[in-house]
């Protein structure tokens, strides 16, 4: 008996391995259009594929940002500039990709984006504050998604959005984490749907990265931005001594060096036969957060009760413990 399922389960790991490998073939030529490129991981993705002989379409926010990734690609690779806060620059954009893909249709959207997030206590953020990150994160990606998707669909393309895996453990205030369930949720709808008409839909939930150390120096700005406009009796409620251990807090040594990770498991979603529904980049994504995620909420609890600080009028006996992670 326990050989039998021995058996059975390294005959389906073995048949799992096989279909993980195979590939789509006559991928030169086939259209991909990504979010984000300006920098980081949209732009060497960018790159990668368009070495690889996609006709890539990358979206960049200024025009410094695409001029520098066109003077580093080839000829076929084309940009627009797309604010994904802005329905009319997403419907320009939408356009140029039609005029790009010529009746072909679209074989890959890869949604990478990042809004500003101011990030603190939620008693110390304004509604504008959700809208600055959510306008981008979440309905501008879902509103881009959705009128790409008849070119998706007539391709019989992909969708691979790619999330940061701290968005999925709720710890701290700010709309970041709110964008990042609305797109996993977004994703795995979309996914069901979608497969009835030949369309793939990936998650490729990532961890922190030394390319990303920058976006923590901007973290920092926001939160004496916010500590800056509070009233008096915030304030006071929460100490200056919470400001100042709050900066201190940092996942920076949970960071991997190798972007590459994210890399290949965005390829893999695009290329592959058979993708998978999820991928999980950085040992962080795969152990810390995920962890994280999914332990009992007493035990999540407890360990960021004892990694972030407490305010100064915290009614619970025991205040946090600081741990610079």
């Amino acid at each position: 008996m326990h050989i039998a399922i021995l058996a059975s389960i390294l005959s389906l790991t073995i048949y799992w391995i096989i279909r993980d490998r195979y590939r789509v073939r006559n991928l030169n030529g086939k259209h991909v259009f990504i979010t984000g490129c300006d920098t980081g991981l949209g732009n060497s993705l960018a790159k990668w594929l368009d070495k690889k002989g996609f006709c890539v379409i990358a979206a960049c926010a200024t025009e410094k940002g695409s001029q520098e990734l066109q003077s580093c690609s080839s000829l076929s690779l084309k940009t627009v500039n797309l604010n994904l806060a802005d329905s009319n620059s997403i419907a320009r954009a939408v356009v140029f990709v039609t005029e790009q893909t010529a009746g072909k249709g679209l074989f890959g959207l890869v949604s990478n984006a990042e809004g500003t997030a101011p990030v603190g206590p939620t008693d110390w953020l304004r509604i504008e504050d959700f809208h600055s990150v959510l306008d981008v994160s979440l309905l501008g990606l879902i509103e881009i998604t959705l009128k790409l998707l008849p070119l998706l669909k007539k391709a019989e393309g992909r969708v691979v959005n790619l999330i940061n895996a701290k968005g999925l453990m709720a710890f701290v205030g700010s709309g970041y984490s709110l964008s990042k369930w609305g797109m996993e949720a977004f994703s795995d709808t979309l996914r069901i749907e979608m497969q009835h008409f030949g369309v793939k839909v990936s998650i490729v939930e990532h961890g922190f990265f030394k390319a990303e150390e920058v976006n923590s120096d901007i973290i920092e700005k926001y939160l004496f931005k916010l500590w800056n406009r509070l009233t008096p009796e915030i304030r006071d409620s929460y100490g200056e001594k919470y400001l100042i251990e709050s900066q201190r807090t940092s996942v920076k040594r949970l960071c991997d060096y190798d972007i590459s990770n994210v890399i290949k498991c965005m390829e893999h979603a695009l290329i592959a036969k058979y993708p998978r529904t999820r991928y999980r980049a950085g040992w962080d994504a795969k152990f810390f957060w995920l962890f994280l995620s999914y332990a009992p909420s007493c035990l999540s609890d407890m360990l960021l009760r004892i990694t972030f600080p407490a305010p100064a009028e915290s009614r619970r006996p025991v205040h946090g413990v600081l741990i610079n992670v």
